[in-house]
């Protein structure tokens, strides 16, 4: 190959490995022409399946800075560049190399990243975007669903609350002025009807020690009434023995004389 056509091939190269964002370099020894037209159908258009030449692949890849392909060129070469999906390309390989047991997975590299053989297998094993976005739209849907209900209860709620108001109302328009429908004044009422016997029950407490010291009076009146009639009557005995001595001595004084 002549020098202009190997710079123009490395060129090409390193455009596909930059403007990739997954590359798998593979093993194609024994696969016919027609087999390897089925593997790119298999891919799909998003990613493109080449052979190879190793020498020109390592200047391309070291240009593009990747390192991961630099101990695997070697025997006949074809890398799938993937633009696309790259676990849809994965699939892809892993399927078909199950079908044709020549085409080997020698490493890839995705992002930059150098991936293994069993890294690649364990990439096709995942979901594909399309079903991760479908799966991402219907958790997004559901959350909608469930923000708009959580939304639309409190304003239900509220409704149910009006209503049953406006009911209430209708019924009772006093409730509207704070009248007898209204709880607040039946609520605070209460504490004053309790209010009432303990008003009344102060003064009857009071009033116990007052009738003690009432009967000790009356008593020690009742008393003193006692003495008092006891000394006139006493008295008045005296008296009376005294007039009584008086008149009999009189008498015997005129009786002798």
């Amino acid at each position: 190959m002549a020098r202009p056509d190997k710079a123009s091939a490395v060129a090409e190269l390193t455009e596909a490995f930059r403007s990739s964002s997954a590359a798998v370099l593979t093993e194609y020894r024994g696969l016919t022409v027609s087999e390897l037209k089925d593997l790119r159908r298999s891919l799909g258009t998003d990613t493109s399946y080449a052979v190879v030449k190793n020498t020109l692949t390592k200047i391309a890849a070291q240009e593009a800075g990747v390192s991961a392909f630099d101990a695997l060129l070697q025997g006949p070469s074809a890398i799938a560049f993937v633009k696309g999906d790259p676990v849809e390309a994965a699939k892809g390989l892993r399927d078909f190399a199950k079908a044709h047991p020549f085409l080997v997975i020698k490493g890839g590299v995705l992002d930059g990243k150098a991936m293994s053989p069993e890294e690649i297998r364990k990439l096709a094993d995942l979901e594909s975007r399309e079903v991760l976005l479908a799966k991402l739209a219907g958790a997004m849907q559901a959350s909608l669903q469930n923000a708009v209900s959580l939304f639309n209860a409190p304003l239900s709620q509220a409704a149910r609350v009006i209503d049953a108001l406006r009911a209430k109302a209708e019924a009772d328009p006093s409730v509207l002025r704070g009248g007898a429908g209204t709880p607040a004044p039946e609520a605070a009422a209460e504490p004053e009807a309790a209010a009432e016997p303990e008003a009344a029950a102060e003064p009857e407490a009071a009033a116990e020690p007052q009738t003690s010291t009432d009967a000790a009076s009356d008593e020690a009146s009742t008393d003193q009434t006692s003495t008092d009639e006891t000394s006139t009557d006493e008295a008045s005995t005296d008296q009376t023995s005294t007039d009584q001595t008086s008149t009999d001595e009189s008498s015997t004084d005129q009786t002798q004389g």
